[in-house]
This record gives C-alpha cells, sequence and structure tokens, in this order.
C-alpha cells in the first residue's frame, strides 16, 4: 500500500465532489513520484514518525503572528482542522503566556458555535450502535456506523476534552501568572454556561474546584476571582455546596481505609497521607468560608430575582424535535430554576457543612470554626449541627470555652435540652481561662447563662462561691469582672444575699470540742463538681471582704460597689459586662493615668533629711561618711 506525502480526511468535507477532487490530486502526486517508469530513488520515503518529529522542531519557531494566523485560518475553513492539534500544543505551562492566551482565545472561538452540537462523550459511535436486525443489509449498518460527520464530532469532543484538561493544568501550576489564572478560569466558566446547552454544567465545574483544592498554589488566589466575579450567582454557589459535599465524602472514606489499615508498610507515606488529608481540609473550609450564605427568607421575597450563571447572556436551549426530549427538558428547566435553587440551598449548605464538620478536623480549624460559627454557620442551617457542638463542648479547657457561644444559641433559639450544661460551665471556671483569648465573650456568656431567674439557689449560690474563690488567684482585672458577675447574681437571686455576710450557726452543746473546731471552717468544697453538694449555701463570701486590702487600687475601690443593699432595684442596676471583660494590667493603668485625683498625699519635713536613715534608728551605727576618706574615694 502506498504511503503518499498527503494525508487525506474524509471528514474535511461532507461534499463529494470535494472529496473526488483531493482523491485525484493524491493519485497524480503519487504516479508522478512512484512511477514505475521513473528511476529507484535514492533515498527512502518519509514516514509519519519523522513528518511529526519534523513539525515538533517546528513548532518553537512559530512567532506570535503565525500563531494568530493558524487561529484565523482554524477558523475560516474546516480545510484548516488539522491547525487545531497544534494550537492545543501552545496551551501549557511551558509555553510563554501570549502564546497561551493567543492559542486559548481562537480555541475558545472555535468551539463556542460547535458546543451544543458537540457529543456527550467522545466515544466512538460504532461502539453504541443498535443491535443489527434481519432487515438491515450490511451496506446499512457500516453507514451508520462509520458515517463521517460522527467521527469527526466524536474526534472533536475528544480534543475539547484535552482543550479542558490542558487549561486546568495551566489554572493549577506555579508558573502560571495571576492575569493568566484569570483568564483560563473565565474561559472555563464559559464553558460551564454554554456546554450544557445553556445550562450549568456542573461535571466541568466539578472538576475545575477538584483541581483548585489539589493544587500546590495558594488557594486565595483562585477564591479572590471567584468571589469577586461567580459567588455572586445563585446556581455557582448551589454547585458549590454539592461540590464540596463529594470531596468532604471522598476524603471520609480515604481517612476510614486509613484507620482501618492493620499493618502500615511505611510511616513517611502515613504521615503524607495525614498532611494531604489536613491540607484538603484546610482548603475546603476556605472555599465553605468565602461562599455567601443562603440568604433568609425575608431576603429572598425581597430579592425575588436571583442572578444565575447558566443563561446570564440571554442564551438558550435549543428546541428539541422529539416531544419526550422537549418535556425531559422542561423538567430539568423547572427543576433548576433559580427559585427552586433558593429553595434547596439552604438544604445543600446544611449537607455541606454537617459533612464537613464530620472530618477530624486540624486544631487550628477546628478553633477557627469555633469562633465563627455562631454567626456565619448555625443561623442558616436547616439542621443543626447539635453532635459537633456537643462534643466540642465536652473537651474541656479552651474548645469548649470557644463552643460555649454556639451551644448556647441551639438552646435559646432552637430549644436544644442539655442536661449537663451548668455541670460542663461550671468546670470551665479555671484561673486560666481569665487570660485566655477568647475570655471576653466567654465571660458575657457566662452572665447571660446565669440571667435568669428560674435558676435554683444553690445553683446560683454554687457560681458565686466558686467566683469568689477565684478572685483570690487570678490578675486584678479577673477581680474586677468576678467582682460585677457577683454583683449581678446577687441582685437577680435575691435568696442568696446571705451570703454577704453570714454568722455561723451555733450549736447549743457548748462543751463539745468538735464544734468550737468547725467555727472558722468553710463549708464550701471547691473540688466537688455536684453542684447540689459544693454546700455553698451555708457558706460566705469572705473571699470578696478580702479583695477590699487588694493591693490594685482599682480593685479595693470596687469592692465598695457590694455595700448596698442589692435587693432594693431602686438604687442599684446591673452591671455590663462587657465593660470588665477584656480588662489587663494596660487597661488597669490606662485608667489609673486619666484618674482625676483631688487629695494627694504629699510627704513634708520640717528639716531636710541629710541620711537615708537617722542615728537613733540603728543605736550603734554609723551612716556619714568621714571626711579624710572621702578625698580617698
Amino acid at each position: 500500500m502506498y504511503q503518499g506525502p498527503y494525508i487525506i480526511r474524509w471528514f474535511v468535507s461532507a461534499n463529494t465532489t470535494s472529496c473526488l477532487f483531493l482523491l485525484c490530486l493524491s493519485l497524480l502526486n503519487s504516479s508522478s513520484s512512484s512511477s514505475p517508469l521513473s528511476p529507484p530513488r535514492s533515498r527512502a520515503q518519509p514516514t509519519m514518525a519523522s513528518i511529526l518529529s519534523k513539525k515538533q522542531k517546528t513548532k518553537e519557531k512559530y512567532t506570535l503572528k503565525e500563531l494568530k494566523s493558524l487561529g484565523c485560518d482554524l477558523l475560516s475553513s474546516r480545510a484548516h482542522i488539522n491547525n487545531l492539534p497544534l494550537l492545543l500544543s501552545f496551551v501549557s505551562p511551558d509555553s510563554p503566556p501570549q502564546f497561551v492566551v493567543e492559542s486559548l482565545l481562537s480555541l475558545q472561538s472555535f468551539f463556542t458555535p460547535l458546543l451544543s452540537q458537540l457529543p456527550s462523550t467522545s466515544s466512538h459511535p460504532s461502539s453504541t450502535k443498535r443491535p443489527r436486525s434481519e432487515d438491515d443489509s450490511p451496506k446499512t449498518n457500516t453507514a451508520v456506523a462509520d458515517d463521517p460527520e460522527d467521527i469527526f464530532k466524536a474526534w472533536l469532543r475528544s480534543k475539547f476534552d484535552e482543550f479542558v484538561k490542558l487549561l486546568l493544568d495551566v489554572l493549577v501550576s506555579e508558573q502560571s501568572e495571576d492575569t493568566l489564572r484569570d483568564i483560563v478560569l473565565g474561559t472555563l466558566m464559559e464553558f460551564v454556561k454554554l456546554l450544557n446547552a445553556g445550562r450549568f454544567h456542573s461535571s466541568i465545574y466539578h472538576r475545575v474546584l477538584n483541581a483548585i483544592i489539589h493544587s500546590a498554589v495558594d488557594i486565595d488566589v483562585f477564591l479572590d476571582i471567584l468571589t469577586s466575579k461567580y459567588f455572586k450567582y445563585i446556581d455557582v454557589r448551589y454547585f458549590t455546596y454539592i461540590s464540596m459535599e463529594k470531596f468532604v465524602k471522598t476524603l471520609e472514606a480515604s481517612s476510614v481505609v486509613s484507620a482501618d489499615r492493620t499493618v502500615v508498610e511505611n510511616s513517611e507515606a502515613e504521615n503524607d497521607l495525614k498532611e494531604s488529608l489536613e491540607l484538603s481540609v484546610r482548603k475546603i473550609y476556605q472555599v465553605l468560608s468565602r461562599v455567601p450564605p443562603p440568604e433568609t427568607p425575608g431576603k429572598q421575597a425581597e430579592n425575588s430575582k436571583h442572578e444565575m450563571w447558566s443563561g446570564s447572556d440571554g442564551s438558550s436551549s435549543e428546541k428539541p424535535t422529539d416531544k419526550k426530549k422537549k418535556k425531559n427538558k422542561d423538567q430539568d428547566s423547572n427543576l433548576l430554576s433559580p427559585t427552586t435553587i433558593a429553595k434547596r440551598m439552604k438544604l445543600k449548605f446544611t449537607k455541606a457543612w454537617i459533612s464537613f464538620l464530620r472530618l477530624p478536623l486540624p486544631l487550628d480549624v477546628y478553633k477557627e470554626v469555633l469562633a465563627s460559627i455562631d454567626k456565619t454557620v448555625i443561623p442558616h442551617l436547616s439542621n443543626p449541627a447539635i453532635d459537633f457542638l456537643t462534643k466540642s463542648y465536652d473537651i474541656g479547657g479552651v474548645v469548649s470555652v470557644m463552643a460555649l457561644s454556639s451551644l448556647f444559641i441551639l438552646m435559646t433559639k432552637h430549644g436544644l435540652e442539655y442536661p449537663n450544661f451548668y455541670v460542663k460551665l461550671y468546670a470551665l471556671l479555671v484561673p486560666s481561662v481569665f487570660v485566655a483569648k477568647h475570655r471576653s465573650r466567654f465571660l458575657q456568656l457566662l452572665d447571660a447563662c446565669l440571667k435568669s431567674a428560674l435558676l435554683p439557689a444553690y445553683l446560683a449560690a454554687a457560681f458565686a462561691k466558686k467566683l469568689s474563690r477565684l478572685s483570690l488567684s487570678v490578675p486584678p482585672s479577673g477581680s474586677l469582672v468576678i467582682t460585677a458577675l457577683i454583683n449581678n447574681l446577687m441582685r437577680r437571686h435575691p435568696t442568696i444575699n446571705h451570703l454577704v455576710h453570714q454568722e455561723p450557726v451555733d450549736n447549743d452543746d457548748e462543751a463539745n470540742p468538735k464544734t468550737s473546731k468547725k467555727l472558722g471552717i468553710d463549708s464550701f468544697n471547691n473540688q466537688e463538681s455536684d453542684l447540689k453538694k459544693t454546700g455553698a449555701m451555708r457558706s460566705s463570701l469572705w473571699e470578696i471582704d478580702t479583695l477590699r486590702h487588694h493591693y490594685c487600687p482599682p480593685v479595693s475601690r470596687f469592692v465598695s460597689s457590694l455595700e448596698t443593699d442589692l435587693t432594693i432595684r431602686a438604687k442599684t442596676t446591673e452591671m455590663k459586662i462587657e465593660d470588665f471583660s477584656s480588662g489587663s494590667y494596660a487597661t488597669i493603668f490606662g485608667d489609673e493615668i486619666r484618674r482625676r485625683v483631688k487629695q494627694v498625699p504629699l510627704a513634708f519635713y520640717k528639716v531636710v533629711p541629710t541620711s537615708l536613715f537617722e542615728d537613733s534608728d540603728f543605736p550603734g551605727w554609723t551612716f556619714t561618711v568621714p571626711q579624710e576618706e572621702e578625698g580617698k574615694c
């Protein structure tokens, strides 16, 4: 079989005349070059490999003007279809940015009008042909299977898939510039809009997010582009939540598989897997935290018109000829209408966040989630994350302090019943909490949790006594906020006012020596975790009286506020804990500097002292230096 210098592609044109013309031209060239009358050639015929290698060598010699000419030729006629693979070769992270952009623009202009005509997959039509029947002749089956137009479309689809893959490689490459990433991401999002007949193509968008999450580039670069341009569209947010839920399920499966392994072949590989898992978790959290939350029902009514990325340019799908297909498309369009997406957005938001909170979060991500979940997540959940918060509250320490805010919202606004809430809250009262980073929010929530007048007296007394005992071992700023908390507790719960001054109960049996020994012992058990058994109701707030002699003047002055009768509500007011919860040595010092002092104690001497001590203070000692020794010094 002759291998001529021309390659005939029968799918170049559907016109039979042009095909015959090309065939004749090929035969004429072949007869003139390989005629039996001509002398034998001194060198071998060029093979296909040599032709491709020659093209690869000349690829580097293309200029930007020539590359633009290739793109114009491709757009002008189907006869230049061989320019398509050459333009695809320039879409690479190794190519210069200007060459990538020029090839990208040409290929995008070429594929955009054809997107609605491309098949869903690049598989050969013969693989999916119908079964052969007795009535079908071999010629008919061959014509159906080897239709040049179908083969051409399948080949175009494979090149389009290759183009998308190359764009994803350029997008996440560390060599790419931010401007190039913006252009590439914009091209991919255009394909997301147009490929599925004007509807949102979730498959390509999922691949984009997957490439972003698993890339080595800082994810903030991509999130800045998505936030500024695309997250404002409701369908983009909708499918972002769906993709995040899929990523989380994949990570859950990988973590379960790694946890079930009984034999670890390589500890370094396990550490790499753990680091990769933590990095993916951090990136998923960054995406979820940057996506705007669903709108409340009131705002949805106000903003009834939701912006959609798919169809935002006025494009619509073509009318199908088959009535059944038309009915299915109408159902799909109704399913993903803006109103339907807005109604289902809260459900997708909840699924994405609940599945994410089940992951083994790194400690820094754990704390960051707890710090913001009460404001950014819980108000928009259809099913609050009760398990995550209760487990966080049971951990203890700083994590429990941070989980208190969200758990308090669930108890007050969502009707959550948590029987051991006050027991856990009581256990959090340790000296370290008054110097913690989130102490301000914790102390305000502590005051809010003890605000109800329905709390039993023993519980209010236990908290008052626990706080007063802590006032002896915390910094001055902690003593100030503790005094304010006790002031509010005694004003809200008059039944514990006897703790201010409670005389010991004298026993009738004065001869019993054991009774006399117990008169100076505090009945409060500071180590008891059961609030009923602490003995706080039989104790007194003697620690607050000790604060009268505190070394810090603001503390000793502030304690005097408890001398008034707190049961008289007309003469007293509750103190705002936020005014004291953020206190520190710096704030106390600043307040003292700005404070006006009317009377200042002065040191007055009738005679100016000549020495530090008088001779009468230390008999036998002298503190004057002899005159003759003074010169020697």
